[in-house]
């Protein structure tokens, strides 16, 4: 099942993220706060949410080489939104 949820990370993470959310318990595990949290995830970080789960789903918790693995994709999320903005500025700038 996780392997699934990976392959569907590389296609995007949002929709890797509401297949966890949708068809595992994972997400309401490791997102204990209530239905905000992963669904501002889900909106605005969905690399950092998904690498939360992932991480998460390993050991009941995180770990300090698992906060690499959510800094990565909070990075990733980060690129994503600058990567667009800048090819956004090139197609008006010609």
């Amino acid at each position: 099942m996780c392997c699934f949820v990976l392959v569907l990370g590389f296609l995007g993470p949002r929709l890797a993220f509401l297949w966890a959310w949708l068809f595992t318990p994972r997400v309401t595990d490791a997102f204990t706060g209530g239905f905000w949290l992963p669904l501002l995830g889900l909106l605005f970080l969905p690399w950092t949410a998904l690498a939360y789960i992932v991480v998460w789903s390993f050991a009941d918790g995180v770990s300090p080489l698992g906060w690499v693995v959510i800094a990565l994709g909070f990075v990733l999320d980060i690129g994503n939104y600058s990567g667009r903005s800048a090819q956004q500025r090139l197609s008006t700038a010609s």
